[in-house]
């Protein structure tokens, strides 16, 4: 929807330039607070953890549609998507807790289907709420369905799970500040010098853009030195750092871009002359090929137990859509500008699909919640750059082009006018709209190529990925079970051991709702292996 009302909302502030900011601010929350859900749903519980991410995405949100300037819109995206990645990342691990790795690929790919609905729908009803009734309506409209979100969790999610904060002050003192707070700073520091030096045209000497990046550098080492040394319960998860499909799929989700999303209707809006409803209906069908890339994806995998073929083949289906994209034109036919995105939709569904379940097939049970937080840091840091540094190269090739088609009495001024608001070039005097309609076409193209080699690259790293079977079986019983279950001869056990096994006071265990125990007296016997020092992985308990 956002993509669909930058021009509205940057056009009414004359300040098209830093329109990108609207996207680069919720991806610096989602980057910056995703990844501390996984490590969240451990500390608060899954409830706990989804109902707080609904509670910032809601007051975010509505905050968005009361805005009365930029810097507040601004700030508000941020605190959306504080908690905008959180309910992904929230609802893909309880979907975990519940359901096979075989079951949890298909009911990942139903989720998807309301997931690419919303997202189809958003696009152009986005477009039609500004152009009726002005682009704040489209985010009061979200409002009620967070509260509806928030309802539905209370009365329906109701089990406990191993590791649990035992009291207010345990799950404070749980939580990843330093962290979170080394990641945003070194994230934001990367978008201040994106935007001084190719926004602003800041020279590489200036204070602004040396300060940003000295800044980004140092907040780098310091979030890196925290998450190995420090931090009790660190969101980088050291020991995945150490395993290779982590590392690939963590890779490949930040290389795969979505800045195709943000500019794709801008393409319409200024090369095309056409309306912002117009230009969101565009998306439609990179929607539908989503649930139905999604759909597809789960279905296969919940019939074969494999995903490789599908992830290799279905994999190149982003590169072929950028280019298509890339090589569209004033005068390309209806059927290309509608169904050039389709390939992209259903090939990056497939692939975030295969590579969720191929890390999970990679990971001991134990450690679902913080493997799904792992990639959603790389995803999110991903999805920061790609939109920063898209924004920041469109802006430098669109500077470039206008001034050199541009020239004579007040040039300055029309290149300025033009690159602050989109929406001026449908009004412009006709040889100066020429200029325009050709500058930001060739900017948007170069924004669609860097898309398609970044797609490349991502689909050289997956080739790495193996296949890992589907059918390893539940954890039903406690660690203890567990332990035995995987020694290296299980008809060599010590009957000494046997022995004294029996002669321990063990506390009776009943099954719990999906995968949680508990004992007669309430004591979780899982909670001290889960919440252990994370710098290690979790070692399974011993039977003695």
């Amino acid at each position: 929807m956002v993509a669909t009302l930058i021009s509205s909302i940057s056009s009414e502030y004359n300040r098209s330039n830093q329109a990108s900011w609207l996207g680069t601010s919720f991806l610096l929350a989602t980057c910056t607070f995703t990844p501390l859900y996984g490590r969240l749903c451990n500390v608060l519980g899954r409830r706990g953890a989804n109902q707080t991410a609904v509670m910032f995405a809601a007051v975010g949100t509505l905050a968005c549609g009361l805005s009365t300037s930029l810097e507040m819109l601004i700030a508000a995206r941020f605190l959306s998507g504080m908690g905008g990645g959180g309910i992904f990342t929230t609802a893909s691990i309880i979907a975990s807790d519940m359901y096979s790795m075989r079951e949890r690929s298909m009911t990942q790919g139903i989720a998807a289907i309301f997931n690419g609905a919303g997202m189809g729908l958003g696009g152009p009803l986005g477009g039609w709420i500004s152009d009726r009734y002005g682009w704040r309506w489209a985010f009061l409209i979200q409002v009620p369905f967070f509260a509806l979100s928030f309802f539905l969790t209370s009365t329906n999610l109701n089990y406990v799970t191993p590791g649990r904060g035992r009291s207010t002050r345990e799950i404070l003192k749980r939580i990843d500040y330093g962290g979170c707070m080394a990641m945003f700073t070194s994230v934001g520091g990367l978008l201040f010098f994106l935007s001084f030096k190719y926004n602003q045209e800041y020279a590489w000497d200036s204070a602004p853009v040396v300060t940003s990046l000295v800044i980004m550098v140092v907040a780098a080492v310091a979030f890196v030195f925290i998450e190995l040394k420090l931090a009790p319960e660190p969101m980088l998860a050291p020991f995945l750092l150490r395993q290779t499909v982590p590392v690939v799929v963590g890779c490949s989700n930040a290389l795969v871009s979505i800045s195709i999303m943000y500019f794709f209707p801008m393409w319409f809006e200024t090369v095309q002359l056409t309306s912002a409803s117009v230009a969101g209906a565009h998306l439609l069908p990179n929607s539908v090929s989503i649930s139905l890339g999604s759909l597809f994806a789960g279905w296969y995998m919940n019939r074969t137990g494999r995903y490789k073929n599908l992830e290799d083949f279905f994999g190149l289906f982003p590169v072929v859509a950028a280019l298509l994209i890339y090589r569209l034109r004033e005068d390309s036919s209806e059927f290309e500008q509608w169904f050039s995105i389709i390939p992209m939709g259903f090939g990056n569904a497939v692939i975030f699909q295969t590579t969720l379940i191929c890390l999970l097939a990679s990971i001991d049970n134990s450690v679902l919640a913080i493997g799904t937080g792992f990639t959603q840091l790389f995803r999110g840091i991903g999805q920061v750059l790609g939109v920063a540094a898209s924004s920041a190269f469109f802006q430098s090739i669109l500077d470039r082009e206008l001034r050199a088609r541009i020239t004579g009495e007040n040039a300055d001024e029309y290149v300025l006018r033009i690159r602050h608001s989109t929406k001026l070039v449908a009004h412009l005097e006709p040889h100066i709209q020429r200029a325009a309609r050709d500058s930001y076409a060739i900017a948007l193209r170069a924004v669609f190529l860097y898309a398609a080699t970044c797609s490349l690259i991502a689909f050289l790293i997956r080739l790495r990925l193996p296949e890992l079977s589907l059918d390893r079986p539940q954890e039903t019983s406690g660690p203890s079970t567990r332990a035995a279950s995987i020694g290296s001869n299980e008809n060599a056990i010590d009957e000494d051991e046997d022995e004294i096994a029996d002669l321990r006071s063990t506390p009776r265990l009943r099954a719990r709702r999906l995968s949680t125990l508990e004992s007669d007296d309430g004591f979780d016997p899982e909670e001290d292996r889960v919440s252990a020092s994370p710098r290690q992985k979790p070692r399974l308990a011993s039977s003695v």
